[in-house]
């Protein structure tokens, strides 16, 4: 992080999550009520954290890097209350609370999904604004393969229809890839590019969001079949049920656990190469840590399990 820059940590994250989409007093009080309730529960907020370190890292000054940070929360944000509607997912409790759409129907769900989708894009062009021509273009690009029908939305589309092709690991990691992948693509590479960072860089910063991306994907899929409801602070067993992508449902847990460790490795040898050019992105490591940590936490979660349907 750039000296003199304030840590923007989870209390200031949460207020400026708050604060960067203002509701007016004209507001419709039920839509008011549920742009409060999505608001008010922001999850582990690991994204914009990672937005904005990556952002300074690069260059980027703090008021450009926290309005990016809150814009890339917004759009994930937004994905997650469509994922819960129930032509999609049918969702029952996200990030500890009851889903939007079971308080407010879907109609609401959806409104607060497209306001905070529209607010996501004049954010990031604010940011995207701010920087040399050359890295904008570039930028926005970027945004609409990540989000467009080439990333987001195609990965949601072979989410739906997963059922109906062969489930194997590369078709299971294709819906990943458009999905979970996209998002983080977004969190890592998009601030570096608006720092102009060289191509060399953005490949490494790539392929560690994709190493990484499988992996957080396949570590909630694990807990998907061995987390309790109050572990995962969503609804569980939601994949099987459904017949949605899960490569511990496809290869096994114990594969899945191996295939997670492979791809942090994998991303180790990267991280090392990046810290090599840019020291200033060691904030990395932790992140890394964290999933090793969640792997290992997963894996005594299933030893108990299966000691428990032994006794």
């Amino acid at each position: 992080m750039q000296h003199g820059i304030e840590p923007f940590d989870a209390s200031r994250i949460a207020e400026a999550l708050r604060g960067r989409l203002a509701l007016p007093a004209s507001l419709d009080p039920e839509f008011d009520s549920a742009l409060q309730h999505v608001l008010g529960n922001p999850g582990s907020l690991v994204r914009p954290r990672l937005a904005f370190q990556m952002a300074t890292a690069y260059g980027l000054d703090s008021g450009r890097a926290q309005d990016l940070a809150i814009a890339l929360e917004y759009f994930h944000t937004a994905s997650l209350l469509l994922d819960d509607l129930p032509c999609m997912d049918n969702a029952l409790e996200r990030r500890g609370a009851p889903c939007t759409h079971l308080l407010y129907g879907e109609d609401g769900a959806i409104l607060v999904a497209l306001a905070l989708i529209n607010r996501a894009y004049a954010l990031t062009w604010r940011t995207v604004a701010a920087c040399p021509p050359p890295a904008q273009q570039r930028a926005l690009d970027y945004v609409e393969r990540r989000l467009g029908i080439e990333g987001l939305l195609n990965g949601q589309s072979l989410d739906l229809h997963f059922a109906s092709v062969q489930q194997t690991r590369e078709a299971t990691e294709r819906v990943a890839m458009g999905k979970t992948v996209s998002l983080i693509r977004l969190t890592l590479a998009l601030p570096a590019m608006l720092g102009n960072a060289s191509p060399h860089e953005i490949r490494h910063i790539e392929r560690i969001a994709i190493f990484w991306g499988l992996g957080y994907q396949i570590a909630d899929d694990l807990k998907d079949m061995l987390d309790n409801p109050g572990q995962s602070g969503k609804t569980p067993a939601r994949d099987m049920l459904l017949g949605r992508p899960n490569l511990a449902a496809v290869i096994g847990i114990p594969a899945a656990a191996h295939r997670l460790t492979r791809l942090i490795d994998l991303g180790d040898r990267v991280l090392q190469r990046l810290l090599a050019l840019r020291p200033a992105v060691a904030f990395l490591e932790k992140l890394r840590s964290d999933l090793q940590l969640e792997l290992a936490r997963i894996l005594r979660n299933s030893c108990e399990l299966a000691e428990r349907s032994r006794a």
